[in-house]
């Protein structure tokens, strides 16, 4: 089976930090352009990163601009985020998410999803 297994998330207070990270199980993911999204209850989901498959370019939306790094390890077959400078907005579940045929640019939503790993940022 194609899935991620997410980890990382828990509890932080405002303008903490947390690394989360994603791990492919069942297929490598070299050759993938793999997005983070998250989703909180009553909103929609939002791509807070993405890190493509050609020369490992990388997106992020304004909202998070210089706070969160995406990378991935190939050797590990996993994909990171480094989430810095942490605000209540960030608040959500964070999934990583990708297919064969998915690019970072894409308005589309990719197939392949994992489980999610909770954010919570609150005094």
């Amino acid at each position: 089976q194609e899935t991620f297994v997410e980890s990382g998330g828990g509890l932080v207070q405002p303008g903490g930090s947390l690394r989360l990270s994603c791990a492919a199980s069942g297929f490598r993911l070299d050759y993938y352009a793999v997005g983070w999204f998250r989703q909180a209850p009553g909103k929609e989901r939002e791509k807070v990163s993405c890190i493509s498959s050609i020369r490992d370019r990388t997106y992020y939306p304004d909202s998070v601009k210089g706070r969160f790094t995406i990378s991935r390890d190939n050797a590990k077959n996993t994909v990171y985020l480094q989430m810095n400078s942490l605000k209540p907005e960030d608040t959500a579940v964070y999934y990583c998410a990708t297919d064969r045929a998915w690019l970072c640019t894409d308005d589309d939503l990719p197939d392949v999803w994992g489980q999610g790993t909770q954010v919570t940022v609150s005094s």
